[in-house]
């Protein structure tokens, strides 16, 4: 069994963040939900680097803004991908820190479970390349796993 991507949830709202956790965890995602940036931030400092596979926040938040996190995670996670969601679309401006932008009410459940999935795979790094074979050669898998070169039938080296 794969292990599960973590999702790291910021939202001041926290009865929108328990929609979003619930619906995260049903996927299949394991969701770290905090209420402030400030928490988040904290949760990246102590976290071994790579546990969490994206950070997904709300743009107007107290205190800190949801662009303002984003800058200051990446200081902390490079590579960590990130989504913001907004009630005001006209926010997008604020949010172009971010990896991609939802509109809160704007967007279904089902854009934001694309979303995730797409980005978590991004952190991933695309799928290994099968590297080519040489003309008038095929792949053949040994009885003990083995792959080895042989020559196509009908053709001559």
């Amino acid at each position: 069994m794969r292990p599960k991507k973590v999702i790291l949830c910021v939202d001041d709202n926290e009865q929108i963040l328990a929609c979003r956790t619930f619906l995260l965890e049903t996927k299949g995602y394991r969701v770290v939900a905090l209420t402030s940036a400030e928490a988040a931030l904290e949760h990246l400092d102590t976290c071994v680097s790579g546990s969490v596979d994206l950070l997904l926040c709300d743009l107007i938040m107290p205190g800190m803004d949801g662009a303002e996190l984003v800058r200051r995670a990446r200081s902390l996670r490079p590579g960590l991908p990130t989504l913001l969601v907004s009630g005001t679309v006209t926010a997008f401006e604020r949010g172009s820190a971010a990896d991609s932008f939802l509109p809160k009410g704007a967007s279904s459940p089902a854009e934001l479970l694309e979303r995730v999935r797409v980005l978590v795979a991004r952190k991933r790094g695309p799928k290994k390349q099968v590297a080519s074979l040489p003309c008038g050669y095929d792949a053949v898998h040994s009885t003990n796993g083995d792959t080895l070169l042989a020559m196509q039938a009908g053709r001559v080296a």
